[in-house]
């Protein structure tokens, strides 16, 4: 029977002076090139984002250790796909054949894993579904602002009879001025608040962006490599007429790439052209 998590990540913590507290962390990848490391010492570190946060960056994560595992000659698919989503049992069944690889493997000799790191840090990955810091910083500012907003008003609710006197002697013109001028102030609160609101956003947008742009990296050498397989073929074979089943099946995948969803449909090149020649 393999280890239990408990002892997985108190072995894991040990062996790469980590902090994790939880299996799921393990997701990010930068554990398992580490370990992979402790065995082989070729592991490009520098690659490997030890604080990596989104999956774009697990996938880097990955790259690196599916090429270390090619390199080694270490015979063991990666299910990344469903070790990126930083769920418990695809990670722990991961945890346990590295943990009994490495068993096997491993020398003995001694492994300093902050010099191989080259001091980078390597803070614990967040936990699925847990508060990121800037929501909570944007939370707790939106607290503290409605806190002095709720206690002005429940002393603005209690007027001395003085006050009550003095209004009613105030002319309305005046009155209604002054409540125009309260209105007007924003507390400096909800200001550092929104502003916390606004850069969490843009973090996120940030992000996505660049998640964006990975995949349609991706796609965009699928689709040259199609394309030259195809050019290939036709210049190979000029004379055949009848596709071939590698032809078919690089014409489906372009079939897929150029698919497009119902309203979004990519405009003709001649209507391109014409809508320059009407800019123009």
């Amino acid at each position: 029977m393999g280890e239990s998590r408990t002892e997985l990540i108190n072995w894991l913590n040990d062996l790469l002076g980590l902090s994790y507290t939880k299996v799921e962390q393990c997701g990010s990848g930068a554990a398992y090139a580490q370990v992979i490391d402790s065995i082989y010492l070729n592991v490009p570190l520098v690659k490997i984002n030890f604080a990596a946060k989104h999956d774009y960056e697990y996938i880097n994560n990955y790259k690196v250790l599916q090429e270390t595992f090619k390199r080694n000659k270490i015979d063991k698919p990666i299910p990344v796909d469903r070790l990126i989503r930083c769920k418990m049992q695809d990670n722990l069944e991961f945890l346990q054949w590295l943990k009994k690889f490495w068993d096997s493997q491993y020398g003995g000799e001694p492994y300093d894993p902050e010099a191989r790191r080259m001091g980078a840090a390597a803070p614990p990955p967040p936990l699925p579904g847990a508060t990121t810091v800037g929501a909570a910083r944007t939370a707790a500012s939106a607290r503290s602002a409605a806190q002095p907003s709720a206690a002005r008003t429940a002393t603005s609710s209690r007027p001395s009879a003085s006050s009550a006197s003095s209004a009613a002697r105030r002319p309305v013109g005046a009155a209604s001025g002054a409540a125009a001028a309260r209105t007007q102030v924003v507390p400096n609160e909800t200001i550092q608040a929104l502003t916390a609101q606004m850069d969490d956003m843009k973090v996120s947008v940030d992000s996505l962006e660049k998640e964006r742009d990975f995949y349609f990296a991706k796609l965009r050498d699928i689709e040259i490599l199609v394309q030259e397989r195809l050019a290939i073929i036709a210049e190979e074979f000029p004379d055949q007429e009848a596709a071939t089943p590698e032809t078919e099946s690089l014409k489906q995948i372009q079939a897929i790439l150029y698919s497009t969803e119902e309203g979004f449909e990519v405009p003709e090149g001649n209507e391109v052209a014409q809508d320059e020649e009407e800019m123009f």
